[in-house]
């Protein structure tokens, strides 16, 4: 019985300092929270919604601590309140990074662990120790897109958002020409003929000089492929959400219905939203002069896959470059697009380049660095 016991001792002694060791390290903001003498009706609404029951705080003790770990010192922090049932809730907060605003305690909190701690017949109240951690403070997104991110979840919890803006332009602009040029002259398919030991015959291609190419999204990738275009000798044709005067003049703006008809090539660069939600349907695609090719390096949403799958089966359009899907690869080898003739497909690879790769690692970086000096970059909450 004294090993079963002691051995008792030793689990509860275990379970301690597993406890203990789990305690959130905040830094000084719950310092800064007290020096700004925060309203206690702020943390009650605080510790309620993230603890789950209706907290009255009693009184906030600060006092130093003298544990160190490995890299450095903490302070510990206790909120002493009441729960609905008269129980005692110690929160006992320990920091050791920095955080700067007060507001990314209130709101960044992602969950909090409650445990239970037996103290002995000598305590006639539970005291309830809870460990609360931070999940994140700022999303830092290696991407140009956001769409993956849930926007009005982030702003409601406060958190900030920056994307990787810049890093593929150049990669994702020279896979659109790479596409154009590959469909104009028949490249797979002539590719595929050389090594079954057969001819070019029947598969003569076109120059994409002369050709008109209509931009649909005229951000910063597609003004790039834009001037890459241009520098073929095609005319350029765009369509913007809002014009702000700086655009290249060579680039031809227009309602997206006009593009459409005159385009012998479409190239997409817009972002994926409620709006640009399957911008190209079947009625759009009809819109597009007969014998045009699409190339879609955007968003695999913006188009509808099944209605541009229908129009390359019956002839309609010549055919397709398209780099993105409504999920990420691999695919369902059922999909429509993988089905339909004359389709370029890429398994999301446009944005992947040893030099963008490079790029987007100096900018999330410098993004996260930026963030914790209070200077946010690449804003987009």
């Amino acid at each position: 019985m004294k090993k079963d016991e002691s051995d008792l001792r030793i689990m509860e002694e275990k379970e301690r300092k597993e406890l203990q060791d789990r305690y959130i390290r905040f830094d000084w903001a719950i310092k800064r929270l007290l020096r700004q003498k925060a309203n206690f009706d702020v943390l009650d609404g605080f510790l309620t919604v993230m603890l789950g029951e209706e907290i009255k705080i009693v009184e906030i003790l600060e006092s130093e601590g003298n544990q160190e770990s490995a890299d450095d010192k903490f302070n510990r922090v206790d909120i002493k309140a009441l729960n609905s049932k008269g129980e005692i809730i110690i929160v006992e907060i320990q920091n050791t990074r920095e955080i700067h605003y007060l507001e990314r305690i209130l709101y960044g909190v992602a969950k909090a662990i409650t445990e239970h701690i037996s103290l002995g017949e000598g305590y006639q109240q539970v005291k309830k120790v809870y460990s609360i951690s931070i999940l994140y403070f700022d999303i830092g997104v290696a991407f140009t897109g956001v769409d993956h991110v849930d926007l009005d979840a982030a702003r409601e919890c406060g958190v900030k958002v920056s994307n990787a803006a810049g890093y593929s332009t150049q990669a994702v602009a020279e896979l659109a020409l790479c596409m154009m040029l590959s469909l104009l002259r028949n490249v797979p398919q002539v590719a595929g003929r050389c090594r079954q030991g057969k001819t070019k015959d029947g598969l003569v291609g076109c120059e994409l000089r002369g050709k008109t190419v209509g931009i649909v999204g005229a951000g910063a990738i597609g003004t790039r492929t834009a001037e890459l275009c241009k520098a073929f000798g095609c005319r350029v044709l765009g369509n913007k959400r809002h014009l702000t005067g700086k655009e290249p003049s060579f680039i031809e703006f227009m309602p997206l219905e006009e593009l459409l008809s005159q385009s012998d090539i479409v190239s997409l660069h817009c972002p994926l939203t409620a709006e640009t939600r399957q911008l190209i349907n079947a009625d759009r695609l009809g819109m597009m002069k007969q014998g045009a090719y699409l190339i879609n390096t955007a968003r695999g949403g913006v188009v509808d896959s099944a209605a541009l799958a229908e129009a390359l089966k019956n002839g309609y359009l010549a055919g397709a470059g398209i780099d993105v899907f409504e999920t990420e690869p691999p695919l369902d080898p059922a999909h429509p697009l993988l089905q339909a003739p004359n389709v370029l497909a890429t398994p999301h690879v446009a944005f992947a380049s040893e030099e963008s790769m490079e790029a987007r690692a100096a900018i999330v970086f410098s993004n996260l660095s930026n963030w914790m000096d209070g200077k946010q970059e690449n804003v987009i909450l």
